[in-house]
């Protein structure tokens, strides 16, 4: 066996461990192997013949390229975050005697607060969609359970019809590891919902074989991840809003929203499926109004006095 034909075993050996016992779901192993594969490629240009002949240095050496070429710290800490996983497999499988990441400094995080959107701008944009289409109720559709629930992109096209329950204001949800849990979806996502499923949805599979997922493109195919981020580029562009809107925004105001009306923590970390509560933490920060309101309500010297008072 070749030094590459080595490599591409341990891949398949380590992809294997990520999709049976860890669960992993597609996306995941997918970015895990373009990961370890670029640093094979780096490998290869140093001569470095197998993953027992890599060293702490020569982590650091590809660190340093990736930072060289531009990409952000927390590219490269995913990058590092995977390579360190293929060793630890490796490690227990007896291929290699130490992880030689493990003692590479993972990049520190630029400290940056996700982006949210006011009550006024979440109006503002589920009001763009036509609702008198087939594809203008979808999309708002594809809003209102974003923003309702606080699901993932990947979780929403993955929805099957008999996943959610407009009655009872519920949906099923899928997420990372195959973890399952249901969330709320709140009365003006079912009222969605319905128009979607008694006009929308029809209209759009008219004439197909129904497969069952829940959100559809114009030829009644499922959407996909990339596709629900265009169709929120489009109504970013078509009305030149000055607004910065990803279909994550969606799930950022949702947590954002529910912390600042006053749910506590362990709570919104559930409905976001976060493992750790730390993940959930970044969000409790608030808006400045809400500050400025809370300090005015709160204070006994906040409040502007009477212009008669005399000054002590």
């Amino acid at each position: 066996m070749d030094i590459s034909q080595q490599h591409e075993a341990e891949i398949s050996m380590f992809t294997r461990y990520l999709r049976i016992e860890k669960n992993a779901s597609p996306h995941t192993v997918k970015q895990y192997v373009a990961d370890i594969r670029e640093f094979v490629a780096f490998m290869e240009q140093h001569q470095i013949t197998a993953f027992a002949a890599v060293s702490y240095l020569h982590g650091r050496s590809f660190l340093a390229l990736l930072a060289k070429k531009g990409l952000s710290r927390r590219s490269i800490a995913r990058k590092l975050s995977s390579l360190r996983s293929l060793c630890r497999f490796l490690l227990r499988e007896g291929q290699l005697e130490q992880n030689p990441f493990q003692l590479v400094s993972t990049p520190k995080m630029e400290k940056k607060l996700p982006s949210f959107l006011y009550p006024q701008e979440v109006q503002a944009f589920f009001d763009l969609p036509d609702m008198s289409t087939p594809l203008g109720i979808r999309d708002r559709l594809i809003f209102e359970l974003l923003y309702a629930s606080g699901m993932r992109v990947s979780e929403l096209v993955m929805l099957s019809v008999d996943n959610v329950n407009p009655s009872m204001g519920v949906a099923l949800v899928f997420g990372k590891g195959a973890k399952e849990r249901y969330v709320p979806i709140g009365s003006y996502a079912c009222d969605v919902l319905r128009q979607y499923l008694e006009y929308g949805r029809e209209k759009l599979m008219a004439g197909k074989e129904d497969h069952g997922y829940l959100v559809v493109n114009y030829r009644g195919e499922p959407l996909s991840d990339r596709s629900v981020r265009r169709t929120v580029d489009k109504y970013v562009e078509t009305y030149a809003l000055h607004l910065r809107v990803s279909p994550h925004t969606f799930r950022h105001t949702f947590a954002t929203h529910m912390l600042n009306g006053g749910a506590d923590l362990r709570t919104v970390q559930e409905l976001l499926g976060h493992v750790n509560v730390s993940t959930t933490q970044v969000y409790t920060h608030v808006t400045k109004e809400r500050l400025r309101h809370v300090y005015d309500t709160a204070h006994p010297r906040a409040m502007t006095r009477d212009s008669g008072s005399t000054k002590s």
